[in-house]
C-alpha cells in the first residue's frame, strides 16, 4: 500500500484526489508542518526540501521500494503506475498534459503561494508585494482563462493537469481574485468541483484542517515562514513524530 505523507494543503490536496481518481489504495501519514515535523529525520530521507506532499510505494518499479518528493513527480508517477491514467500515454497529448502540469507547478502555485503569505500571512502589510503578487495572479488566471475557453480542461481531457491546480484555486480570494471574473474558469471550477474523488480527496485529514484555520504564530510561525526554514540542520519540533 503507498504511503503518503501529507498535510492539508493545496500541493497535500493534489496527491490526495489523484489517488482517489485512481482508486488505489493509499495510507495518510500526517505530517504536521505547524509542530515543524516535516523536519524530522525520517521525513527528510524521503523529502529533503523538507515539503509535503511525498510517497513511498513498495511496489514502486522493478518490483522495488520507490520513494518520491515534489507533487508534480508524483503525479506523473502514480497516473503512469495505473496504466496512463488522466496522463495519455501517446507522445503529443502526454506533453499537452506535462507542461499544464510545470506551468501549475513552476508558476501559478510558487507566485499563489506569494500572495497568500503576503495578503494573509505577513506579519507586516507591505503595498509594493500585496500589488506584484495579486498582480501576477491575475496574470496567472488570465492565462488558465483563455486556455479554457477553447477547451473543457487544461490539456482538452480531465488530467493530471487540473487536479494539480484545482486546490489552488480554492483560495482565490487570498489572491485577490474573484471567479466571477473568468468565466471560464468558472465553468471548469464547477466541473471539477463536482467530482466524488475531488470531494474525497478534499476531505482527507479535514478534521486537522479546522484546528490550525488560525495564522500560526511563535514556533508554528519559524517551522512554517521563519528561521526553522532556513536552519542549516533542521530537526524535529515538538508534537507526534513523523511516521
Amino acid at each position: 500500500m503507498i504511503r503518503l505523507y501529507f498535510w492539508p494543503t493545496p500541493n497535500g490536496y493534489r496527491i490526495s484526489i489523484l489517488l482517489e481518481e485512481l482508486g488505489l489504495p493509499y495510507a495518510v501519514e500526517p505530517v504536521h508542518i505547524g509542530k515543524g515535523e516535516q523536519f524530522a529525520a525520517d521525513f527528510l530521507a524521503i523529502s529533503p526540501n523538507n515539503k509535503i506532499p511525498a510517497i513511498v510505494d513498495p511496489d514502486g518499479p522493478d518490483g522495488k521500494p520507490c520513494a518520491l518528493f515534489e507533487s508534480a513527480a508524483i503525479m506523473m508517477y502514480l497516473a503512469e503506475k495505473a496504466g496512463f491514467r488522466f496522463l495519455p500515454q501517446a507522445a503529443a497529448a502526454r506533453f499537452d498534459v506535462i507542461q499544464w502540469l510545470t506551468f501549475q507547478a513552476a508558476s501559478m502555485a510558487p507566485m499563489l503561494g506569494q500572495a497568500h503569505h503576503f495578503r494573509k500571512y505577513a506579519p507586516e502589510q507591505l503595498p509594493y508585494a500585496i500589488d506584484r503578487y495579486t498582480a501576477e495572479a491575475g496574470r496567472l488566471y488570465r492565462v488558465m482563462e483563455q486556455r479554457l475557453s477553447t477547451r473543457d480542461y487544461l490539456a482538452g481531457d480531465y488530467s493530471i493537469a487540473d487536479m494539480a491546480a484545482y486546490p489552488w484555486l480554492r483560495a482565490h480570494s487570498w489572491q485577490g481574485q474573484t471567479l466571477e471574473a473568468y468565466p471560464a474558469i468558472q465553468r471548469w471550477y464547477a466541473a471539477v468541483r463536482q467530482r466524488p474523488a475531488v470531494q474525497r480527496g478534499l476531505a482527507v485529514l479535514g478534521e486537522r484542517l479546522q484546528k490550525n484555520r488560525a495564522p500560526p504564530t511563535g514556533a508554528a510561525w519559524s517551522n512554517l515562514f521563519g528561521g526553522r526554514q532556513f536552519a542549516d540542520k533542521p530537526v524535529a519540533g515538538d508534537g507526534e513524530a513523523t511516521r
